[in-house]
């Protein structure tokens, strides 16, 4: 049940962050999203099977690392791309300086990752990625997400040579630092001290 509310609450909350404030201002984000508009740039690929070719070798290696967190990771993966597409119609009903659409929309997208990960569930790619090498290294994940997004973001701003990218890096840097501190603490208590 913990799980399933934790899903819930984390889908929603990356859905509001990319169509109410990330989509609108026309960011990249970073993961595998934003390594496939890239290829898409560059080469033409279509976006979906770039993101499906990328995706299989990380979710190969999560079922070989530990099979929960494989489908963990497609349950994620399930909730997260159905709810994102489901809160489509928010796009464009929120106009807010880019930078506070940049602050704004990477807390709350930090903020659904952050409780995902908490219960070993991903959306997958870099997310994922992210988990399989918190627990192999003991690092936080939020670290991880961050270093591998702001690669992908300044190989975006090279490539694209488009400077408004550059608020994509505070977007990034807003997940990153939810991610980090709703994982650096050992519970985090709600209402009836239920421990998420």
């Amino acid at each position: 049940m913990k799980k399933l509310v934790t899903l819930l609450f984390s889908s929603f909350c990356i859905g509001i962050g990319i169509n109410l404030f990330i989509v609108p201002i026309h960011l990249i984000n970073g993961g595998i999203f934003g390594i496939s508009l890239l290829i898409k740039y560059v080469w033409g690929i279509q976006v979906g099977h770039s993101m499906i070719m990328i995706n299989i070798p990380i979710y190969l290696l999560s079922l070989l690392y530990d099979k929960s967190y494989f489908f963990n990771a497609i349950l994620g993966l399930a909730f997260t791309s159905t709810i994102i597409d489901w809160l489509t119609p928010l796009n464009g009903l929120v106009h807010l300086p880019i930078i506070t659409s940049a602050i704004i929309g990477g807390m709350t997208i930090g903020i659904g990752v952050g409780f995902m990960l908490r219960q070993h569930i991903s959306p997958g790619g870099v997310d994922l990625l992210a988990l399989l090498i918190s627990k192999t290294t003991a690092t936080n994940p939020g670290i991880i997400i961050f270093i591998i997004d702001s690669l992908i973001v300044i190989a975006g701003i090279i490539i694209l040579k488009d400077l408004k990218l550059m608020y994509s890096l505070i977007t990034i840097s807003c997940v990153g630092i939810s991610v980090i501190l709703i994982n650096s603490f050992k519970s985090i208590n709600f209402f009836y001290k239920i421990k998420l």
